[in-house]
């Protein structure tokens, strides 16, 4: 995707390919990001290999590792695994994590980007697509921090999570009910942990993206913000109009945050969930606008129960 062009309001990030620490900050360590193979997940890891990171990418899309691994692995001088596995899997997750170590050592770093999502309203969500986006998004998050605590707990030594949370998770998500519940409770894990571990030396902290378009969004999630452009005559490109800082978020700035909360620079910083949108979560109208229910936005007509006539 091309980058907004820098209009009078908004900062300019530094190019593609810089580093927000210093190099070799991550020389030696290891790196674990869940859907790491794709979208946001993969630009962290990127921002993570650029300061030396070894990297582990796990995901459920095989070939997207691939691809991502061979990207990836020129960016850093350490190594880059690919590693299929299923976060809602205990006992994968715990060979995913016996893998990494036999190859590169215990991670030192987690970063807990899957999650699933899609826009719905919330009288159409079946008990399958609420148990998926929770057991993924939630419980799978859960069974990846465990089992990075467990073993830095055993082996005594500290350690850095970060969860990639969601705005409404304080705000409340209509259209994403299931992932709105989810990301609240990865918030109160993220506050939760980071007081229960932190006397082990284990840090734990969230990180929230605002609106960062990239290639590997989903399609209905991809419509969406297409609709919400055409709302303001503009098309998509009207999206960059209804950020504060007047454009969207690029991929990279997400994963420049992610080495400072995991680095040695934020060693002070736990229990904090760190929102990097350009302030839109914060937006408030002077003059509220109608209320448009969640099914019209979505292009739903009126509920009817299944089976009815």
């Amino acid at each position: 995707m091309t980058e907004s062009m820098h209009t009078p309001g908004t900062t300019a990030p530094p190019p593609l390919g810089a580093s927000a620490l210093p190099a070799g900050t991550y020389d030696g360590s290891v790196v674990l990001v869940t859907g790491g193979g794709s979208g946001l997940g993969k630009a962290v890891a990127a921002e993570f290999a650029r300061p030396g990171a070894h990297l582990v990418l796990v995901g459920r899309n095989a070939g997207r590792l691939a691809a991502a691994r061979e990207e990836l692995a020129p960016l850093t001088g350490g190594r880059v695994l690919a590693v299929p596995c299923d976060i809602r899997d205990p006992e994968r997750i715990t060979e995913v994590f016996d893998s990494a170590e036999a190859e590169l050592g215990p991670p030192d770093v987690l970063v807990n980007n899957a999650a699933a999502n899609f826009p719905s309203p919330a009288e159409d969500l079946s008990p399958n697509a609420w148990r998926a986006v929770l057991d993924i998004t939630l419980t799978g998050t859960w069974f990846m921090t465990r089992e990075f605590g467990r073993r830095h707990l055993a082996y005594a030594t500290g350690g850095s999570i970060v969860c990639v949370g969601a705005s409404y998770a304080w705000t409340g998500g209509p259209g994403y009910a299931h992932s709105a519940a989810a990301k609240a409770g990865v918030k109160n894990l993220v506050e939760t942990l980071a007081v229960e571990w932190g006397p082990y030396g284990i840090r734990v902290n969230g990180l929230v993206p605002g609106l960062m378009p990239h290639e590997d969004m989903t399609g209905d999630i991809r419509s969406h913000l297409d609709r919400d452009g055409d709302a303001g005559g503009g098309g998509s490109g009207d999206l960059d109009a209804r950020q504060p800082a007047l454009r969207v978020g690029l991929p990279r700035e997400l994963g420049w945050a992610a080495t400072f909360l995991a680095s040695p620079y934020a060693a002070f910083v736990s229990g904090h969930s760190l929102v990097v949108d350009g302030a839109n979560w914060q937006r408030r109208s002077l003059v509220a606008p109608p209320v448009v229910p969640v099914r019209e936005q979505l292009g739903r007509g009126p509920f009817t129960l299944p089976g009815a006539e």
